[in-house]
């Protein structure tokens, strides 16, 4: 039988709204059996400790269980491209760090394309970068650490936790922008990179701030900077890089939620708006705080914007910086 226009354009409205009852049905009864959440990081660290926070409220709001499920192998490219080919049905949750928008420009090779295979749910959490120098570097604000470096070119270094980390980025970012011969030492971590600059060694880091709080608070780092766009709470008197005279540096460790592309609007919006009263809990936000993290909580709409930025903007720097992707 062939349909006229107007019966093509009724049977496809039709279509069309059983789809849409169909999605907000899901919804409505989702989640109906367990959760999957892929943490593309090994247990015991920030990032699995806020993966597990979500799960767990999440697990308690909605009487389903959100089943963890650690896969750090490969810097964590393999479980963010298992979380990338699973059913868009909602029931695979990615709990990913910065890696997730770094790495598409690092690898040579991935199983995942962030912005295509991927929806964003929400950026959850965020900590900033920290810029620190060990005590004996004879410079007490950024002004007088450019001052230091220009006029000693190649003598100091900077620490980061290992190469094409978001904080060899932020160092990069900063050295770029201002022209400076300030070389980098990468380390295989966050902790080692922070013995070094205790001891002198790298006079200067750039690192999660996290990594660096505890020496900050004992006197055994002095912070000159943040790069977030507001003062730390946990560091009230340490300026922005912007506040210091170095703006456009902003950069943040993120821990993100993402669903597999395709997934029902009404299941993100529902995941997002729940997460956003989790992490605005005041004991949720208690445990945030200890490891140096601030929620945030943004819209689906907001995050997939700031990761298209993301992406594009630390592309522009792992070229410049002339960092060899990984084959």
């Amino acid at each position: 039988m062939t349909l006229t226009p107007r019966q093509a354009l009724i049977l496809a409205a039709s279509l069309a709204a059983a789809a849409a009852a169909s999605q907000i049905a899901a919804a409505q009864t989702y989640p109906s059996h367990p959760v999957r959440v892929i943490v593309p990081a090994a247990p015991g660290g920030p990032s699995d400790l806020i993966g597990r926070i979500i799960a767990q409220k999440l697990a308690e709001a909605w009487g389903q269980q959100f089943v963890v499920e650690n896969i750090p192998t490969g810097a964590g490219n393999v479980g963010v491209g298992i979380a990338a080919k699973a059913p868009p049905d909602g029931y695979t949750i990615l709990s990913p760090t910065s890696a997730v928008i770094v790495n598409p420009s690092l690898y040579a090779r991935l199983p995942y394309d962030t912005v295509r295979d991927f929806a964003a749910v929400t950026l959850a959490a965020a900590s900033p970068h920290v810029l620190t120098v060990t005590p004996s570097v004879p410079a007490s604000t950024v002004k007088e650490l450019i001052a230091l470096v220009q006029a000693n070119p190649g003598k100091y270094s900077y620490a980061s936790p290992g190469t094409g980390t978001t904080g060899q980025l932020a160092g990069e970012l900063f050295r770029l922008s201002l022209g400076l011969d300030l070389v980098h030492v990468p380390f295989n971590g966050g902790a080692p990179a922070a013995t070094s600059t205790i001891g002198g060694h790298t006079p200067v880091m750039f690192s999660a701030l996290p990594t660096a709080a505890t020496a900050i608070k004992d006197g055994n780092l002095r912070a000159l900077a943040v790069t977030s766009a507001k003062r730390d709470p946990g560091f009230p008197a340490v300026p922005t890089l912007a506040e210091a005279g170095v703006p456009d540096q902003e950069s943040e460790f993120i821990q993100a939620v993402l669903v597999p592309a395709g997934t029902p609007k009404e299941i993100i919006d529902k995941l997002q708006r729940e997460i956003a009263r989790i992490v605005a809990l005041p004991e949720v936000k208690q445990r945030l705080a200890a490891i140096g993290y601030t929620p945030v909580a943004n819209t689906p709409e907001q995050f997939a914007a700031q990761i298209r930025a993301d992406v594009a903007r630390w592309a522009k720097v792992i070229r410049g910086a002339g960092i060899k992707q990984i084959e």
